[in-house]
C-alpha cells in the first residue's frame, strides 16, 4: 500500500479542496491519501472557523484516508518552518508523492527556484534587500527574479518552493507534484471554486456561502468565529506584561516600543497590527507575533518544540488504519493517538493553545471543546 500526501489548513474545507482530492484520486487511484493539517490556528496566524475534529470528519468523508495534525509551532510558522514540520511528518509517514495547488503549475520552474535558494548569492541578495527595508517575502521574490528572471509572488507557489526545498534538505523520497489552482488566492469574490479568504470574508458579511462549500462543511460552519474577538485578551496580556515582551517568540527589541505605544489606543487587532507593522515587518508577521504573545509562547518553548515534531493521528479510514499498521513500526517520530503520560510533554503546548482557542466560542461550547481535545479518539471514516 502506497500513499500520496496533502498539506492543508481547510479554513474552511471548500469546493477547491474537494476538487484537489478528486484530482489526486484520478491521478493515483491505488494510493491512499494522507493529510497533514493545521489545527486551531493557521500559517497566517488566523483562527480556524472549524475545529480540528470537524475538519477531520469532513476530510474523511470526502476521501482522505489518514489525517495527522501539524503541531502549532509549525502550523503558525513562516513558510519555511511550516514546510519543515509538514515534510518531516510526511517523510516519516513514507508518502510517495506530495501534491499541492500552484498558480504556475510548473514543477520544473519551482524546483529550479528551490535550488537557487541554497545559492550563496541568493542569500546575500535577500540580506541586502532586507537592509533596504523590504519585507522577507518581497526580498525573496526580488532575489529569485534577479537570479532567474522568473517572478513568483503567489503565496502558494512560494510555499511550494519551500516544500521542494525542504524535501531536498531532508533528502526525503517524496516526489512533488503540482495541480493547477483554479482560483485566485487573493480574490475576495465568492465563486463556486473560490478561495478560503473569500469564504471567510463572505461569512463576516453574513452572505450565503453554500455554493462555494460542500454540504458537510455547511453543517459545521460556525458563525462569528473571528480572531478579532481575542483582541481584548491580547490587549490585557501586553498591558500586564510590558516588561516581559522580549521573552516571547519572534518579538525583537525594535518592535517593543511600537507595541507598547500602539496597544492603549487600538480598538481592534487589525488597527493594532497596522500601527505596529513597518515596511520590513509584514502584516502577517506582526499578526503571528500577536498570536505568540496571546498564547504565551516563549522563545525557549519555541526552540524546544521546533526540535520535537510528532505524529498525532486525528482520524483514519479502514485503509488509513491498515496503512498506519503497515508503517508505524518504522516511525522515527513519536506516535500519538491519544493523551497519555508518555507524550504529555509534547502535547502540553497544543493543549494550552486549544484552551485559548475555545475562548472564541460561546460559553456553553467551551467545556465540550476542551474535553474533546483530550478525550476524543481518532475519528473513523469508511
Amino acid at each position: 500500500m502506497k500513499a500520496v500526501g496533502i498539506i492543508c489548513e481547510y479554513n474552511p474545507f471548500h469546493n477547491g479542496h474537494l476538487y484537489h482530492i478528486k484530482k489526486i484520486k484520478e491521478m493515483y487511484p491505488n494510493h491512499i491519501i494522507v493529510l497533514v493539517m493545521s489545527g486551531p490556528f493557521t500559517e497566517r496566524a488566523d483562527i480556524s472557523i472549524l475545529t480540528k475534529w470537524e475538519k477531520t470528519e469532513i476530510a474523511l468523508f470526502y476521501g482522505i484516508d489518514l489525517v495527522v495534525e501539524l503541531p502549532f509551532i509549525f502550523a503558525t510558522g513562516s513558510a519555511d518552518l511550516f514546510a519543515q514540520g509538514a515534510i518531516t511528518i510526511l517523510k516519516d509517514l513514507q508518502v510517495e508523492y506530495l501534491v499541492f495547488g500552484s498558480e504556475e503549475n510548473d514543477i520544473q520552474k519551482l524546483t529550479t527556484l528551490a535550488i537557487l535558494q541554497s545559492n550563496k548569492l541568493h542569500n546575500e541578495n535577500v540580506k541586502n534587500f532586507l537592509k533596504e527595508g523590504f519585507n522577507y517575502p518581497t526580498a525573496l521574490s526580488k532575489s529569485l527574479k534577479e537570479l532567474s528572471g522568473i517572478t513568483i509572488t503567489s503565496p502558494n507557489d512560494l510555499l511550494g518552493i519551500s516544500y521542494i526545498k525542504e524535501i531536498q534538505k531532508q533528502n526525503a523520497s517524496i516526489i512533488p507534484i503540482t495541480i493547477q489552482r483554479t482560483n485566485d488566492y487573493h480574490s475576495e469574490n465568492l465563486e463556486q471554486i473560490g478561495s478560503a479568504s473569500s469564504i471567510r470574508k463572505a461569512l463576516k458579511e453574513k452572505k450565503n456561502i453554500d455554493a462555494s462549500i460542500p454540504s458537510l462543511t455547511s453543517k459545521y460552519i460556525h458563525q462569528n468565529i473571528d480572531i478579532e474577538n481575542l483582541f481584548p485578551f491580547l490587549k490585557y496580556k501586553i498591558i500586564s506584561e510590558k516588561e516581559n515582551l522580549i521573552h516571547y517568540h519572534e518579538v525583537n527589541e525594535k518592535l517593543i516600543p511600537r507595541i507598547k505605544k500602539a496597544i492603549n489606543g487600538s480598538n481592534s487587532l487589525d488597527e493594532f497590527i497596522k500601527i505596529v507593522k513597518t515596511k520590513s515587518e509584514t502584516y502577517s508577521k506582526i499578526k503571528r507575533i500577536c498570536l505568540y504573545i496571546l498564547c504565551g509562547l516563549t522563545k525557549k518553548e519555541a526552540k524546544f518544540y521546533k526540535k520535537h515534531p510528532y505524529i498525532r493521528v486525528l482520524g483514519f479510514t479502514k485503509k488509513g488504519r491498515q496503512y498506519l499498521n503497515q508503517i508505524k513500526k518504522e516511525f522515527t517520530l513519536p506516535y500519538i493517538s491519544n493523551y497519555s503520560n508518555d507524550h504529555n510533554h509534547l502535547l502540553k503546548l497544543d493543549f494550552r493553545i486549544h484552551q485559548i482557542y475555545t475562548l472564541i466560542f460561546p460559553t456553553n461550547l467551551q467545556k465540550q471543546l476542551l474535553e474533546e481535545e483530550f478525550k476524543t479518539p481518532p475519528k473513523k471514516g469508511n
